[in-house]
């Protein structure tokens, strides 16, 4: 037997040794899934934050995201694989093919374990509702309406607010540094909602995420929370508090909102506040209209012009780029939630409306 041999043969060993101990470590990942206070004494609560400091420590301060430059990589490095793997087959290599296959699937395995280990693990963690001991129940219309009222009102009000702060000061300032004091002001009202030096960044992939009506992302290897720079500004407070939560480990989408509304709404930032009450209250009209049509048509009544016009030029905005491409990513989206602890896919964003209907019961203001 020749040396080459051996050495090829060794080599398939050791690819189905790992490949066989990445799968089960990953059984083992799904399986710590099903207890959820071991996930948040151990992972959440325990090695979730020292990661996340680390990162922020070691990347935070970059200009640029880190975590975008290595997709990029990661994309010319597909591209050249799927190259490679053309050329076995018109040279009819497929002696070779059985190994590649178990690397590419080594590859995703790699790739999944770390997605996991480095955040994803918070997908987990007890929801945050009973976290924040906030009161689970349902909730009627009429609760509904009221809390919607109160919304509209506010909203009207940091609109008028915003426009008057602008008018005075025309320096503009950098609202992902008003977004992450706010973020680091919210263990005042809840202690567990803390976090080391949260900063956001602008999405470099910001052309693309536009055809996907996308307004930001979180970077769950680099711990990087990006944001649309090219979207309406009204958007990008908010949206960086929603991304902030999301690097402070908590990963499902209701529960990023409900923090980043909590967030935005208490900071001295005009269009941060208006920009919080601005996005809880197209929530919670979308889901009156869900119910009642009729209570929509006069709760939309009692919103400002001014609010009223900022409602037009966002659609406009986005309507722009709608295309195929925001519908195919978001089926792949939601099956993507789906798989990670939020059966309701795409529609656990409006579940916000949940939370913060509890904590208005609890604390009984908005």
């Amino acid at each position: 037997m020749s040396r080459n041999f051996k050495t090829v043969n060794y080599s398939r060993k050791a690819y189905v040794i790992t490949l066989v101990a990445l799968t089960l470590f990953l059984f083992s990942i799904f399986w710590l899934g099903n207890y959820p206070e071991v996930i948040e004494t151990y992972y959440s609560e325990g090695c979730y934050p020292i990661i996340n400091a680390v990162r922020n420590f070691l990347i935070g301060w970059l200009p640029l995201s880190l975590g975008d430059l290595s997709y990029l990589a990661l994309i010319a490095y597909i591209i050249y694989s799927v190259i490679r793997f053309i050329r076995f087959m018109i040279n009819k290599r497929f002696s070779r093919l059985p190994l590649s296959i178990i690397r590419l699937i080594i590859g995703f395995q790699i790739f999944a374990c770390a997605f996991y280990l480095l955040w994803g693990l918070n997908y987990f963690r007890p929801p945050a509702a009973v976290l924040l001991r906030l009161p689970q129940q349902e909730y009627n219309l009429n609760e509904l309406t009221q809390v919607t009222r109160l919304l509209i009102d506010s909203t009207n009000a940091t609109q008028r607010a915003y426009k008057l702060s602008a008018q005075k000061n025309q320096i503009k300032p950098h609202y992902f540094d008003i977004a992450s004091d706010a973020i680091q002001k919210l263990p005042a009202q809840f202690s567990l909602l803390k976090t080391y030096r949260p900063t956001a960044k602008s999405a470099l992939f910001t052309p693309m995420i536009n055809y996907m009506a996308t307004f930001g992302y979180f970077n769950p290897f680099t711990g990087e929370a990006q944001v649309n720079y090219q979207m309406p500004l009204i958007n990008t407070p908010v949206t960086a508090c929603h991304e902030m939560a999301h690097q402070m480990g908590f990963a499902r989408e209701d529960e990023a909102n409900f923090i980043g509304f909590l967030a935005a709404k208490q900071s001295s930032d005009q269009l941060t506040r208006y920009s919080a009450y601005y996005l809880a209250m197209q929530e919670f009209m979308r889901q009156v209209r869900r119910r009642d049509t009729v209570a929509f048509n006069q709760l939309k009544k009692q919103l400002s012009q001014p609010v009223k016009n900022d409602l037009k030029a966002d659609r406009l905005y986005w309507e722009h780029y709608e295309n195929q491409i925001g519908y195919v990513t978001g089926i792949f989206y939601d099956n993507f939630l789906k798989a990670n602890n939020q059966p309701q896919g795409l529609l656990t964003y409006n579940r916000m409306i949940y939370l913060t209907m509890a904590y208005y019961r609890k604390y009984g203001k908005l």
